[in-house]
């Protein structure tokens, strides 16, 4: 409101589940008119939860591509240019459609950030990685949300982000769904944003700090939710060692706390037995 975007404020309280809209029209710093949707939701869902709700939004609005980023990513003024050129660029040389494109993500002192690498393949859809290396692009399997473009088409064929994640790893699932559907992920290296986290971190149940130890039961049981969607296998190996390795490992890493992150694990380890949530298609 303070910027001009928005004219009016939302309600400071209202029951969870409702949801208050404003939207207004503003100049961008080109003279062009921007129609800004500001949309408050009234109930806790977690980043999952809003970006699952922005890009349903978005997709009945009509839009060809949906921008997804962090609350706390700032792009570099011509980063969704990037974005939107070298997909041009790759869609003239392959009839393979583009599901999404991600930025480079760096830190503040511009090195590359550690939470936000990209998952790379020798082959993706049999395509060398580096298929256009030339154009500043690298074909990927998955990335996170702190920066990417989302292909309308990809939204209708492979539905929304789930939801019930909360937090933590919404983005990996859907961006490596939208791959497994058979569409292209593009990594564009001139595209460049910064993520403002207070260090340039991984994540990490071993180093964190014991306040934020909540956050790790999603992680923990989302990953392994997406590890049993792959392979049972694989998932009874992680599950197994998640229970008796990673335990091992926090009692023997943590001086204070030990207790609150194994439970944590424990439990988050145990709910990814019964994790079973449904990808909501867009009608």
């Amino acid at each position: 409101k303070e910027s001009g975007y928005i004219k009016e404020l939302p309600p400071r309280e209202y029951n969870s589940g409702y949801s208050w809209l404003t939207e207004n029209v503003v100049e961008s710093s080109k003279g062009t008119p921007l129609r800004v949707v500001y949309v408050r939701l009234y109930e806790d869902v977690g980043g999952a939860g809003g970006f699952h709700e922005g890009v349903k939004r978005a997709y009945h609005e009509g839009y060809d591509w949906i921008w997804l980023m962090d609350d706390d990513t700032e792009p570099r003024e011509d980063a969704l240019e990037q974005l939107v050129n070298k997909i041009k660029l790759a869609s003239k040389r392959i009839d393979i459609p583009v599901g999404f494109a991600c930025s480079k993500v760096v830190w503040i002192d511009r090195s590359v950030h550690k939470m936000n690498v990209p998952q790379i393949q020798p082959l993706i859809n049999n395509l060398p990685f580096n298929t256009f290396e030339e154009l500043g692009l690298l074909l990927v399997r998955a990335c996170s949300f702190v920066s990417v473009l989302i292909n309308r088409e990809a939204v209708k064929k492979v539905g929304l982000p789930i939801k019930e994640f909360f937090i933590w790893g919404d983005d990996i699932e859907y961006t490596e769904r939208t791959t497994n559907h058979g569409y292209l992920g593009l990594y564009i290296r001139d595209s460049i944003v910064y993520h403002k986290t207070k260090n340039n971190y991984n994540v990490d149940i071993l180093t964190d700090s014991e306040k934020n130890v909540w956050r790790y039961f999603y992680g923990i049981r989302n990953k392994l939710y997406m590890t049993r969607k792959h392979s049972i296998l694989q998932f009874l190996l992680n599950f197994i060692g998640s229970l008796l390795i990673t335990n091992l490992q926090i009692i023997r890493h943590r001086r204070t706390g030990k207790l609150k992150f194994v439970w944590v694990n424990t439990k988050a380890t145990i709910a990814s037995l019964f994790f079973n949530p449904k990808i909501k298609k867009v009608e």
